[in-house]
């Protein structure tokens, strides 16, 4: 087992092994779950409710990554409190004073720019509106650190071995699922989200598509879910770097409105250890994979 290195911050911690295996890292940007006791306070809902945003356990389920040779970034501040799957200008008019009315911008018509409005199911989150300077404390507290650790962990990956590629890794709810079911397209378990082609190379798909379906998991491609901020981000296939957005339905491994692992959490997370075993090396075996 490779030596590890640990980095703790407020707003993430990265496991890092001192020697990577190559070019794959993994990432968790929802799976934070510290939440400020001044934020539930003054939230709405309770905390059961709040933690319906959340990506409950995924950092658990790729928590191998390091073992195996690949760094894992995971956020510790909540997804419900600052979304990091969102850029720092997606800011709400209807949450924060003092924000002009913006372009159209969807995410941010729904309720979920940078600091959200509402939980899953449209559920608000405040009785009124925060001040800027909240949201601006923030971006400042959170935001920019993990981006900062995630540009830096991009870039040297690239650096040393010609590309990066980025697991930006996420769970998705099961009603999501059935509700793309019911308009006539297949039932996927796993959704990956390269945003058409865009965010990642054809052969670096097909090698994360091929490692989960040799898992026995059913794979879809970009719907519902096709990648948000940091695919299209930081993907830049030209340049080397891939991001491919990763999205587990959550019924496959925890009880959704409990917000608890399942009794086949730890065989669920045994699987995964194999599909990200699978990445690490497939990626890693063939030295520069083409940038399309």
């Amino acid at each position: 087992m490779p030596e590890i290195a640990i980095q703790t911050t407020e707003a993430f911690v990265l496991h890092r092994p001192l020697r990577a295996a190559g070019p794959v890292i993994f990432a968790s940007p929802h799976s934070g779950r510290d939440y400020p006791q001044d934020f539930l306070a003054q939230a709405l809902l309770d905390r059961a409710a709040i933690r319906s945003s959340e990506d409950a356990f995924v950092d658990q389920l790729f928590d191998c990554a390091p073992a195996l040779g690949a760094p894992l970034l995971a956020a510790r501040v909540p997804r419900a409190y600052l979304d990091l799957n969102r850029a720092a200008d997606e800011l709400d008019p209807a949450v924060i004073e003092g924000i002009s009315r913006v372009p159209h911008n969807p995410r941010v018509a729904s309720g979920l720019g940078v600091i959200p409005r509402v939980v899953a199911g449209g559920r608000a989150i405040y009785r009124g509106k925060l001040q800027r300077g909240e949201a601006e404390a923030r971006l400042t507290r959170f935001w920019h650190p993990y981006h900062r650790a995630l540009a830096e962990l991009v870039e040297e990956t690239r650096a040393a071995f010609g590309q990066a590629v980025l697991l930006d890794c996420h769970s998705m709810p099961h009603e999501a699922i059935e509700a793309h079911t019911r308009t006539g397209h297949s039932r996927p378990e796993v959704v990956l989200g390269d945003r058409y082609g865009v965010a990642a190379g054809r052969e670096v798909m097909e090698r994360v598509e091929a490692a989960f379906a040799g898992a026995g998991l059913r794979v879809g491609r970009n719907a519902p879910f096709a990648g948000a901020y940091v695919a299209q981000a930081y993907g830049r296939p030209s340049r080397g770097v891939h991001v491919v957005q990763v999205e587990i339905d959550r019924a496959l491994y925890m009880d959704e409105v409990r917000v608890e692992q399942l009794a086949g959490f730890a065989a669920f997370r045994e699987l995964i250890e194999g599909v990200v075993a699978e990445i690490v090396s497939g990626c890693g075996a063939t030295g520069r994979l083409a940038a399309e």
